[in-house]
C-alpha cells in the first residue's frame, strides 16, 4: 500500500505545470477605485482619469495632490468644475463636460492640464478602427501595443467603450462609457484573435475581467463583411444594455484609448 501511495505522490509531481500568462499590472494596483456613483451617472470620464492616476506610479499619482477634498466625490467634483467646465477645443460653443459626459478628446486636454507643470509626458489619444490596409489580427495587436506602452511609463490607460445595437439594418449608438485598464498579458500570441483584461469600472467603482476581442458579430461590418473594430468581451459591464431592444443583436466595441506611448 506504502509503495502505491508514493508512487502515486511522485507521478503527480511529474505532472506538467501550466504557467499563469505574464501580466503587466497598474503599478499602485492596490489601490481603491473611484465610483462616480456618489457624484453623478454621468462622471465616468473624469472618474476613470483619477483611477487612471492612483492606480498609476507615484509621479502620476502626484498629479491628484492639487484636488481638495478628502472624499472621492469632492475629487471628481473638482476635476468637473476646475477642468471639465472649461470651452470645450472641440465642440465649439459647448463645455467639455455636459450632461451627456465628455468625449475623448475633450479628456485627454483635461488630463494634460491637470499634469501641467508636474514634468510629465503628454497623454495621447488613439482611435481604434482599422487604418488602410490594416488587418484585424494587426488592430489587436496596435491595441495591446498601446495599452502595454502606457501602463509600462506608469499610467493605466482608459479604455473607450460603445454599445450600439443593429436597428433597422443600421448599427446605432446606444451609449458610451470610460474605464481604466488594470492589468493585460505582458505578450501577445501571434496567432491571437484576443487577449485577457482586468479593468476599472467607474460605474461602481468595481474591479471587473474579460477580454478584447477581434469581432466576431459583424459589427459596423461593411460590404466586405469585416468589423473596422475590436469588440469588448465585458461579461459585467452593463454599458447600454437596457437600450437594447428585443431580438436586436448588439455589440460592445473598443472605440478609442487614451494614455501615453
Amino acid at each position: 500500500m506504502f509503495r502505491l501511495v508514493l508512487h502515486s505522490i511522485c507521478f503527480s509531481f511529474a505532472l506538467p505545470v501550466m504557467a499563469a500568462p505574464a501580466l503587466r499590472e497598474a503599478p499602485n494596483a492596490t489601490a481603491t477605485p473611484a465610483n462616480q456613483l456618489v457624484l453623478a451617472g454621468n462622471a465616468c470620464g473624469p472618474t476613470a482619469l483619477l483611477n487612471a492616476f492612483r492606480f498609476g506610479n507615484p509621479s502620476w499619482q502626484n498629479v491628484l495632490v492639487q484636488l481638495p477634498g478628502p472624499t472621492d466625490r469632492e475629487r471628481v467634483s473638482a476635476i468637473i468644475r476646475s477642468y471639465g467646465m472649461r470651452p470645450s477645443a472641440n465642440l465649439k460653443d459647448h463645455p467639455r463636460w455636459s450632461r451627456k459626459g465628455v468625449n475623448l478628446a475633450d479628456l485627454a486636454d483635461m488630463a494634460n492640464e491637470m499634469t501641467r507643470g508636474q514634468y510629465l509626458p503628454f497623454v495621447k489619444q488613439e482611435i481604434l478602427f482599422l487604418k488602410p490596409k490594416e488587418t484585424p489580427e494587426k488592430l489587436l495587436r496596435r491595441s495591446h501595443e498601446r495599452l502595454a506602452t502606457s501602463m509600462g511609463k506608469g499610467l493605466p490607460p482608459i479604455i473607450s467603450l460603445r454599445r450600439y445595437a443593429k436597428r433597422g439594418g443600421t448599427w446605432v449608438v446606444l451609449d458610451a462609457h470610460f474605464v481604466t485598464l488594470k492589468s493585460l498579458p505582458t505578450k501577445l500570441d501571434k496567432s491571437a484573435t484576443s487577449f485577457p483584461i482586468t479593468y476599472i469600472d467607474p460605474w461602481g467603482g468595481k474591479i471587473a475581467g474579460g477580454s478584447i476581442d477581434i469581432a466576431s458579430s459583424g459589427v459596423l461590418a461593411g460590404a466586405q463583411g469585416t468589423s473596422p473594430c475590436l469588440e469588448a468581451n465585458f461579461p459585467n459591464a452593463a454599458v447600454g444594455k437596457k437600450l437594447v431592444r428585443n431580438d436586436e443583436t448588439t455589440a460592445l466595441t473598443v472605440a478609442a484609448l487614451l494614455g501615453r506611448w
